[in-house]
């Protein structure tokens, strides 16, 4: 007799259980509790799609990944930097693969070597030897980005160390020429 009140008990509480599964599944339950009101500072809509962006890389590769530095000085010699096998395609897929939404690049540092052919200084990838100066990683990273569906963020430095008018007010004028070079 025991057994039987057992499976009965048994079978009660899986169907009750089936019972509260469905409900709260099927929205029964939660359409009765009401969303609170917010309270203080809500997000703006740019903070929400910040929010949004979840997860993303963040290169740093340049002149000073060949000094073993992490900040460089400004006179260190460009011909280090020739690197033979970057693929910027590869760091993209990655990317994507490891579920990343972008990827945001440092296209100069302290230091103040350019990762694009920059007209403005002579510290930069095209007096370099990789790839005969003809060379641009943050254009190649853009079109990698492009091509994985990945968002893509430039930080370029405000300080440059190559630059001899660094603290002046001309610098000003030449670090809008850079950040708006295309």
């Amino acid at each position: 007799m025991n057994i039987i009140n057992e499976r009965i008990v048994s079978k009660m509480k899986r169907l009750l259980y089936r019972l509260i599964l469905g409900l709260c599944s099927s929205g029964t339950i939660h359409a009765q509790v009401k969303a609170p009101a917010p309270c203080g500072p809500v997000p703006t809509e740019n903070q929400m799609r910040w929010q949004e962006m979840q997860y993303y890389a963040f290169v740093h590769f340049s002149l000073n990944t060949y000094t073993d530095q992490s900040w460089g000085f400004g006179n260190e010699d460009i011909n280090l930097f020739n690197p033979a096998k970057l693929d910027c395609r590869q760091w993209a897929r990655i990317c994507k693969e490891a579920g990343m939404k972008g990827i945001i690049l440092t296209a100069k540092h302290h230091c103040g070597f350019c990762l694009w052919p920059s007209k403005y200084t002579e510290y930069s990838v095209k007096n370099a030897p990789w790839k005969n100066g003809k060379g641009d990683i943050v254009r190649e990273m853009a079109d990698a980005c492009k091509e994985y569906g990945l968002k893509l963020g430039i930080y370029l430095s405000p300080w440059d160390r190559n630059h001899p008018d660094y603290g002046k007010p001309e610098y000003i004028t030449y670090f809008r020429n850079q950040l708006t070079e295309s």
